[in-house]
């Protein structure tokens, strides 16, 4: 039994975030498989007792030799190991004169096979939904490439919607969203290297980069940052994210997070690194910035006088969201010198009967707003929109007709609301909805005073704030003029000859120069 105890110590107690140049070592001081198959079944059925999908079968090759073929139930692919393992060993019309060795080579019809030494390796390749053969006398295992699960198939984000653009989005399974980069970037240079995190989940974590285009120095950095978790599992890339993040207290995300396989390629041409996890469908890419969380996918897509006037109009809905409700209760409150009088005296009609001051009264109607959205996300979607859009009508209305909260207030908060949903990335749009509620109290104690303070603080803090040592407002601050084709306005594409100053000069240029299109420089049909 001490043979067993020193394989689950290796199991569970092994620190899958090492670095990866220890993993020999590693496996030089793991339990290695037994000659006598007795022993690799009594360790194997001590490990996984009281697990009734696991299926562990013996049989004997060619009928004269014990094996065992393990793996567990609803993971492996039960026709094709009955058709390509079981069926060819068991047969007894074996020449007498071949051994153990060549008929396993031989009758065995499935390609994909890796030879396992130790019982840490069997485990993991059952884990997998790999089956493993183990023959009496055989010092290793084989582990077959047959696993087969349900999945989901590609289908199109839910989330991340476009107009026009691709329709195909990551799944849950990780060598589906592998292929998908793979099938975009044909080259070779398309690197990625897996890691497993999480002492119990083993999750299977890839990091995608372009070889000659990203920066090795932030190929490592990643690298150490999930090297460096130690967790019992992994069940999304939100633990991932959180665990790596460079200012885990900022309300700013500082991972760019996409279901859009368009878009994680887009990223990889830039320079950027894209972190896959096995188990979700939302993949990370380091570093970002607050331009890249402003941008959607379809700015590229169309002609770039439209991009760049929905691109305004999205910075403008930006500052609305963040800023309408606080001047609004500023102004009300501090500076009513400055509405006119009509307006003001039509505002203050709608006031009369309202118990509350004008900061309560935001507040009340931002809380209800909140709340109805995530009413709206957390229902069905036959029932969600029609209570968010009910709700928010029929509250809206009643409430102004008690007397809780005025007309103007109403429209503002919806004006707010409509402007959240115009952010393209919904992790930047929850902070402006936290931080939307502080400068609210700010302009309520202080009025536009109080609103200033509370921009100078987040400007303040965004000047601070890296994702992976790249500045939070580059290329704003600092100023990098070739970076500024793509921030504020969208170039064309012919002019955008130089990918993203990141955080080197791996690659500089992604396109040859001087193509405008040009009809007088040929191409022209007779």
């Amino acid at each position: 039994m001490r043979f067993v105890k020193k394989a689950f110590k290796n199991l569970l107690g092994s620190s899958s975030h090492k670095p990866l140049n220890n993993s020999q070592q590693e496996a030089n001081q793991q339990p290695t498989l037994s000659m006598n198959l007795n022993e690799n079944l009594q360790a194997l059925d001590s490990i996984y007792a009281d697990c009734s999908d696991i299926v562990i079968h013996n049989f004997l090759i060619a009928g004269k030799t014990k094996a065992l073929l393990i793996y567990i139930e609803g993971l492996s692919n039960i026709d094709l190991i009955h058709q390509h393992v079981l069926a060819p060993l068991m047969q007894e019309s074996v020449a007498e004169d071949a051994n153990t060795n060549r008929i396993l080579q031989t009758k065995i019809s499935v390609s994909n096979r890796k030879n396992v030494v130790t019982v840490v390796d069997v485990i993991e390749q059952i884990s997998n939904g790999n089956p493993v053969l183990l023959v009496d006398q055989q010092r290793q295992g084989i582990a077959l490439g047959l696993a087969k699960w349900e999945k989901r198939g590609v289908e199109e984000p839910m989330a991340e919607s476009v107009i026009r653009g691709p329709r195909e989005g990551f799944t849950e399974t990780l060598g589906i969203n592998t292929s998908l980069l793979r099938r975009k970037i044909k080259s070779p240079a398309l690197k990625m290297k897996s890691i497993k995190v999480g002492r119990y989940t083993q999750t299977q974590i890839v990091i995608a980069y372009i070889e000659g285009i990203a920066e090795p120095t932030l190929i490592e950095e990643v690298e150490n940052r999930i090297q460096r978790i130690d967790m019992d599992g992994i069940l999304e890339s939100g633990y991932i994210e959180e665990m790596i993040e460079d200012n885990p207290l900022s309300p700013f995300p500082q991972l760019l997070t996409t279901e859009r396989p368009d878009v994680a390629t887009g990223s990889l041409l830039e320079g950027r690194v894209v972190i896959l996890v096995d188990g979700t469908p939302f993949v990370l890419i380091a570093p970002t910035t607050l331009a890249s969380l402003m941008h959607s996918p379809e700015d590229y897509y169309q002609r770039f006088m439209i991009s760049t006037l929905i691109r305004w109009l999205r910075y403008s809905f930006f500052l609305i969201s963040l800023l309408v409700p606080s001047a609004y209760v500023a102004i009300l409150t501090y500076h009513q010198e400055m509405i006119p009088t009509t307006l003001l005296l039509s505002v203050a009609k709608s006031r009369e009967e309202i118990p509350f001051p004008a900061l309560v009264e935001a507040f009340l109607m931002e809380i209800t707003f909140e709340a109805l959205r995530e009413a709206g996300v957390r229902l069905p979607k036959q029932v969600g929109a029609a209570v968010s859009i009910v709700g928010a009508l029929v509250i809206g209305q009643a409430a102004t007709s008690a007397g809780l909260v005025s007309a103007p207030m109403v429209m503002v908060v919806a004006i707010t609301g409509i402007a959240s949903f115009m952010i393209p990335h919904y992790t930047i749009g929850i902070a402006l909805r936290m931080l939307r509620f502080p400068i609210m109290i700010l302009a309520g104690m202080l009025g536009l005073l109080g609103l200033m303070l509370g921009i100078i603080m987040i400007v303040i803090h965004l000047c601070t704030l890296r994702s992976f040592g790249v500045p939070y407002l580059s290329p704003l601050a600092p100023m990098k003029g070739r970076d500024m084709k793509d921030v504020l306005f969208r170039a064309p594409l012919w002019m955008l000859n130089t990918r993203p100053h990141l955080t080197g000069e791996e690659n500089k240029y992604r396109q040859a120069p001087g193509q405008k299109p040009d009809p007088t420089k040929g191409g022209e049909h007779g």
